[in-house]
């Protein structure tokens, strides 16, 4: 009881959070079950579908920062709202789109700009004001959670229209999920109205703010580090559709794996939320790229099933979004709220750069190689790589503290 008043004041601005980030990356997760037939409509390549898949993660990524640095000066329902209206309208363009121009502007640069409104950083920055300090973890894993929930809802969905009405009935139905952010990001953006507390070292400017995280060597290697995940995750939500097909395997197999995902993402998201508020939050991320890159192999060296393929997403579902409120905690814990959402977007640049690989590299290696081995195998040493390198640098630096580690002065 004593934790849900102290939840209360807040409790409006943490649903329409959760609401927007779920439609938000459910919605965006999905649009892989897509590809097959659109690109047979079109007369495409594999490559031309994701090289709109790729411009969306550059743009979101490049333009994550400003967005994160908009909110402080503009507030955040402007961004949120005007977000949600230009992915209904990346939607429509991807829907009617008559060729790869129209699929790159739909669901590339117009679905990459609203998820710089939309998407974690400035979901998870509404979501931390309201709540005390000592809940700010578990709730960020709560919100991170419903952002999981998206995709269960929308790849059945886009799947079974897809398949009885054909890939544009599909989108249009993401188009009307998609209009259920506008009063979403309405209600979030009531967070503009809470003051906003004032940390130590923080700086007073996004410049300086800026400057102060840039020479802290545990924010550096976590923002590189966080390549590996973006280019991951693309990697298969883009992929893993054509990779079941090729395979052999039922077209509605894609939709459900991307609906496991979203299911065990809730509880993997919960958990990390919970264990970053007792244990050194850098030291998990690195488990969990470390653990990530294992289910990879395991799973691309076997023969691909139907059982197989649902237990491969449960593990990788579980270690999804839980990155998140690792993440964005760690910012919030050491640098404060005010520049939270920019300096998130600092290190989601990184994220985004590795979902570009992700997404345009895989397309380009299954059509030069004619299959996903190559980048499958470099997806598992880059991601063992970056595990090591993490988990090695918060033990050196943070030692076993669950605690954060100071800022650096000013």
């Amino acid at each position: 009881m004593s934790t849900f008043r102290a939840l209360r004041p807040g409790l409006a601005i943490l649903i329409g959070a959760s609401v927007m980030l779920s439609l938000a990356m459910g919605l965006r997760q999905s649009l892989g079950i897509f590809m097959p037939p659109l690109t047979r409509d079109l007369g495409l390549r594999v490559s031309d579908f994701t090289v709109a898949i790729a411009v969306q993660n550059l743009a979101w990524g490049l333009l994550q920062p400003l967005a994160g640095a908009w909110a402080v000066r503009l507030g955040m329902r402007r961004l949120m709202v005007g977000g949600a209206l230009l992915y209904a309208l990346g939607l429509v363009l991807l829907a009617t789109a008559g060729g790869v121009l129209g699929v790159v502007l739909g669901a590339g640069v117009a679905i990459g700009a609203a998820l710089a409104c939309n998407g974690s950083a400035l979901a998870l920055a509404a979501a931390s004001r309201p709540v005390p300090v000592v809940m700010r973890s578990t709730v960020l894993g709560i919100v991170s959670a419903a952002g999981s929930v998206g995709a269960m809802i929308a790849a059945p969905i886009g799947q079974a229209l897809a398949q009885s009405q054909g890939w544009r009935v599909g989108v249009w139905g993401f188009v009307a999920l998609s209009l259920l952010m506008i009063p979403a990001a309405w209600t979030a953006g009531k967070v503009d109205a809470l003051p906003l507390p004032h940390q130590a070292g923080e700086g007073d400017s996004a410049r300086q703010a800026l400057g102060v995280a840039l020479r802290n060597p545990l924010f550096v290697v976590m923002s590189l580090t966080y390549f590996v995940c973006g280019m991951q995750l693309v990697f298969l939500t883009t992929h893993l559709p054509s990779y079941l097909e090729i395979c052999g395997m039922d077209p509605m197999l894609s939709a459900q794996a991307l609906g496991v995902i979203g299911g065990f993402n809730v509880l993997g998201s919960l958990f990390f939320g919970w264990a970053g508020g007792r244990l050194n939050k850098l030291m998990l991320l690195g488990l969990i790229y470390s653990l990530r890159s294992a289910a990879l192999a395991w799973y691309f060296v076997a023969p691909p099933t139907p059982a197989g393929t649902l237990a491969f997403a449960a593990v990788m579902g579980f270690l999804w979004l839980g990155v998140a409120p690792l993440v964005s905690g760690w910012i919030a814990d050491t640098f404060g709220l005010r520049w939270q959402a920019m300096l998130g977007g600092t290190a989601f640049v990184c994220h985004q750069l590795g979902s570009f690989v992700g997404a345009f590299g895989g397309g380009l290696i299954y059509d030069a190689a004619g299959s996903y081995d190559l980048a499958w195998k470099a997806g598992v040493a880059l991601g063992l790589t970056a595990g090591i390198v993490q988990t090695g640098f918060a033990w050196w630096r943070g030692g076993r503290s669950g605690r954060p580690p100071a800022p650096l002065p000013a």
